[in-house]
């Protein structure tokens, strides 16, 4: 008595579901389907050999993509089909009729074969398609791209399904969507993350907001968000009044680009941003592309991790040309007191853009403490003293005696003249 198991399956008759059984074979190592033989591999043989041959090369060739026919060879011999199906190399293999998704892909698992796991379907799509996850075909193929559709138009650039391939969005070889698709579609699972903190330390909440949909629509809202966030105060110089923003709305829009378009969306997190009153943080996932530093990325160095969205946000006029963005950034706040910092991980990139108002804000006038204004007193009678003179007027020790005279200097109040046993302290003029 022979048994299925893995790499054998028996079928008594022509039966509609042996595309699940070639799908599977095709999906794990190979196996052969035998029509004809029962349950126990005996032949039992069919009444009607040419038709149910017929029938079955042709539901194997319009039943399954991409197509598996080169992988699949078919003998006779005593009234049995043999279906004999070679491992496919154009994985995941699945029904038409149900698409890329668990009810349509099958794998062996000992003698059945079974709906394959969604992380199975993906890493077979992964092994096929290679590692790069804008081209790779998306698990999700009832898109829609509305939201898409009225971006292009707006700007003037054709996104007719016949240039889907060109664009990226869509495989030439078997029509499928490619997450790249997924990510401009109204069905994207990826969010921008928007919080506005009380503190620096980003730990009291003040306002949230998520935003999801398409990466067009996340762009426009997640902007139009920040720019709330971005004050304009006005100060008079004259008769002049002159408006700046906390943020250069440039800078602001050149952050949140990067962190769209070079974003590792393999990461199903979300692109967190942290406003508070002294700057806003854009954290995007997956670090930099392997081989390049923080430093090249300051010179203009870009190495894209995804080329087809880059393209696309190109063709837009989204973004000038590649790797200029952070070096705009940066140009903008030359001027700046304090400058942008960008911090890497290797799954993650920081950049932190200062708030322009606040480091540029006046320094609030030294408030002089009570042991400062009798030091002073002494000065403006006596014109002179020692660090020595310092303690003993005050009863303290040398490292306070020492802190008290630095406070002075640096509120430009009195100054040090000489050098050594020479040194002394006396008022500023």
């Amino acid at each position: 008595m022979n048994y299925e198991k893995e790499s054998i399956e028996y079928k008594r008759e022509y039966v509609d579901d042996i595309c699940k059984e070639v799908i599977a074979f095709a999906n794990t190592n190979g196996g052969k389907l035998l029509i004809g033989v029962d349950d126990s591999g005996n032949p039992v043989g069919l009444e009607n050999i040419d038709d149910t041959y017929t029938r079955v090369t042709n539901t194997i060739r319009d039943s399954i993509s991409p197509d598996v026919t080169m992988f699949v060879k078919y003998s006779l011999s005593n009234g049995v089909i043999s279906v004999e199906v070679s491992e496919g190399t154009a994985k995941p293999y699945y029904l038409k009729s149900k698409g890329l998704k668990p009810s349509g892909v099958y794998v062996r698992q000992g003698a059945s074969s079974v709906p394959a796991s969604t992380e199975q379907i993906r890493q077979m799509i992964k092994i096929s398609d290679g590692d790069v996850y804008e081209t790779a075909r998306s698990l999700e193929q009832e898109l829609t791209f509305f939201a898409a559709e009225k971006v292009f138009r707006e700007h003037k650039v054709d996104f007719s399904s016949e240039k889907y391939p060109a664009l990226g969005i869509c495989s030439l070889s078997d029509n499928l969507y490619t997450n790249l698709a997924k990510i401009i579609s109204d069905q994207c699972e990826h969010t921008i993350k928007i919080a506005v903190f009380a503190d620096d330390n980003n730990t009291v909440f003040k306002a949230h907001k998520e935003f999801g949909g398409s990466v067009f629509t996340q762009l426009e809202e997640a902007f139009d968000y920040l720019m709330l966030c971005n004050q304009n105060p006005s100060t008079i110089v004259g008769i002049n009044r002159i408006d700046k923003w906390d943020y250069p709305v440039e800078a602001l829009r050149e952050a949140l680009l990067n962190a769209i378009v070079h974003r590792d969306y393999a990461f199903s997190g979300s692109i967190i941003i942290n406003v508070n009153e002294s700057c806003m943080e854009f954290v995007s996932l997956g670090g930099l592309v392997q081989g390049l530093s923080a430093d090249d990325i300051k010179n203009g160095i870009s190495q894209l991790r995804n080329r087809n969205l880059a393209e696309m946000f190109h063709r837009l006029n989204f973004i000038e040309s590649y790797g200029t963005g952070i070096r705009r950034i940066f140009a903008l706040y030359s001027d700046c007191k304090e400058q942008p910092e960008i911090s890497v991980t290797s799954n993650s990139f920081k950049i932190t853009l200062p708030n322009m108002n606040k480091c540029s804000a006046p320094e609030k006038p030294h408030e002089i403490t009570e042991q400062e204004q009798v030091i002073l007193d002494y000065l403006d009678e006596h014109g002179e003293m020692t660090e020595l003179d310092v303690q003993q007027l005050l009863g303290v020790k040398k490292t306070r005696a020492f802190n008290l005279i630095q406070a002075l200097k640096s509120a430009q109040l009195v100054e040090a003249v000489g050098r050594g046993a020479d040194k002394k302290i006396v008022r500023m003029k």
